[in-house]
């Protein structure tokens, strides 16, 4: 049958995530109260280290500027979630699935280089002491930070708009917790071997990244073990651990999902693959920042007492001048 008489695809539906009855609800709470947190923690971070002065340094600036890219991330996938859940109509329009695919990929990529870069600071800071304030300027850490955004968002366009142009005619369910490359292109009506080559475009950056950072924290960790002094060394030691943390959390659940190559799994192993890196790696980096960080604590702690005092101040000022 010719392209002219197929059925052009103008929504595509999820299939049902938990796959038994009336489990939506049971899921429904604890995404919502995951997503608040995430939300608020995140947020709570990015201020921290906005209004703090004594934050106002390299390793915070990334750390802050990952926590606002969370919020969006995070913001791109789990509302459509928790709509699915309480909807029948568990659909998303063609021209939505293809935004949601390109804002989730690119804030995870740009993700993906605000962590590389967070730890090359943290190599130079420890491995090159001396010169780490000639090093990373605060000119430096801008064009990072703006590299890092243009990079991840300019990558996955050209893919996007190509996925825009493809024949979908038919079947339109998606089994996935939200629109993904593999998933949709699965549908398309054409030849499906080109997702051997978004697995591979995949792989080849996730695999960059890793080493990257891989090499960065061996690196440190061999310097931090021969710092004399253990004060030092559990300090250095502290806060590099949170960064790999976060590196396993995020680059181990997302290296499960596209570096597998052909190898199919299970409709509900992908959800949960997804859910991993969609939902509850974001869950711990505001946990990891702000409850095992003593600088982001004491942050956090001034900034809300700062706000106590100014709402005590207005309101004395506010009680003399009735008086």
């Amino acid at each position: 049958m010719g392209q002219k008489n197929q059925t052009v695809v103008a929504e595509f539906y999820f299939s049902d995530f938990p796959p038994f009855e009336k489990g939506s609800l049971l899921l429904f709470v604890p995404l919502l109260f995951i997503y608040l947190f995430i939300i608020v923690g995140n947020f709570t971070i990015f201020c921290a280290i906005w209004l703090d002065t004594h934050l106002h340094n390299p390793m915070y600036s990334f750390i802050g500027m990952f926590s606002f890219l969370e919020i969006w991330y995070t913001t791109v996938t789990i509302p459509k979630m928790l709509s699915n859940l309480v909807s029948e109509q568990k659909t998303i329009s063609f021209v939505g699935c293809l935004l949601q695919m390109y804002f989730f990929h690119s804030l995870g990529v740009t993700e993906a280089l605000v962590l590389t870069v967070m730890a090359i600071d943290r190599y130079v800071a420890i491995c090159n002491p001396l010169h780490y304030a000639v090093i990373m300027t605060p000119r430096l850490c801008i064009w990072l930070s703006t590299g890092s955004c243009l990079f991840g968002f300019l990558m996955l366009l050209p893919e996007t708009v190509w996925i825009s142009t493809l024949p979908f005619c038919g079947p339109n369910q998606i089994h996935q917790l939200f629109c993904d490359f593999e998933p949709v292109l699965r549908l398309a009506c054409a030849d499906t071997s080109v997702i051997l080559v978004e697995d591979v475009i995949h792989a080849i950056f996730i695999l960059m990244s890793v080493s990257i950072i891989s090499l960065s924290y061996v690196r440190i960790i061999a310097v931090i073990l021969r710092i004399p002094s253990g004060d030092s060394r559990q300090k250095a030691f502290s806060t590099c651990a949170a960064h790999i943390t976060i590196f396993l959390l995020s680059f181990g659940s997302v290296g499960l999902m596209y570096l597998r190559f052909s190898v199919i799994f299970p409709p509900l192993l992908d959800k949960a693959t997804a859910l991993m890196f969609a939902v509850l790696a974001p869950l711990f980096n505001p946990i990891i920042y702000s409850l095992r960080n003593k600088d982001m604590k004491d942050a956090i702690r001034r900034v809300l007492c700062f706000q106590e005092r100014s709402k005590t101040e207005k309101r004395n000022i506010s009680v003399s001048l009735t008086c």
